[in-house]
């Protein structure tokens, strides 16, 4: 019991940090954009270094929340199964709402705001990238709900956003 409570802190406690973590490389990936595009070198590895943040970020989330519902932690609570228990319906709704986020946060980085008129049209663009990225995000939450999560899993995931980065890239440059 002893051990399972202080791998759930480890785990806690590396979530925070990546999630620190992520905040700040998201604050310099954003900030430094436009400087990036000049480089495409370092575009592709920024882009990848951002995709693997997310990735490992969602992760270290889901296996927390997995050993938080199966150490007891949320005992008499009447729903702490139901994601456990339905790992791929939870993928698929986790996953849209992470790529409307993300388009939303694109339209709002080109235009200042977010702009309806002009969102088919991105998504458009942007549909390769987010099929590629939308998939490897359904994969990686539905392993680590499912605890089924494998070092060959996270080389195919990790594959695909390195797939995703250098799609991006190229989009980006065909767009300048």
């Amino acid at each position: 019991m002893l051990k399972e409570r202080k791998r759930l802190m480890l785990l806690g406690l590396a979530f925070l940090i990546l999630l620190i973590f992520s905040y700040f490389e998201n604050v310099i990936f954003f900030k430094t954009l436009n400087t990036l595009f000049q480089n495409q070198l370092l575009t592709f590895f920024m882009v990848f270094i951002h995709n693997v943040t997310v990735v490992s970020l969602i992760i270290l989330g889901m296996t927390f929340y997995v050993n938080l519902v199966v150490s007891g932690f949320f005992k008499g609570q009447e729903y702490e199964y139901v994601i456990l228990e339905h790992p791929r319906t939870f993928a698929i709704v986790f996953t849209i709402m992470i790529i409307f986020v993300s388009i939303l946060r694109g339209s709002t980085l080109i235009f200042g705001v977010i702009n309806v008129e002009v969102l088919p049209k991105i998504l458009l663009v942007s549909a390769p990238i987010g099929i590629i990225e939308g998939y490897g995000i359904y994969l990686t939450i539905k392993k680590a709900l499912s605890r089924a999560i494998s070092m060959k899993d996270l080389v195919y995931i990790y594959g695909l956003f390195l797939i995703a980065a250098v799609i991006e890239v190229c989009f980006i440059n065909l767009l300048m």
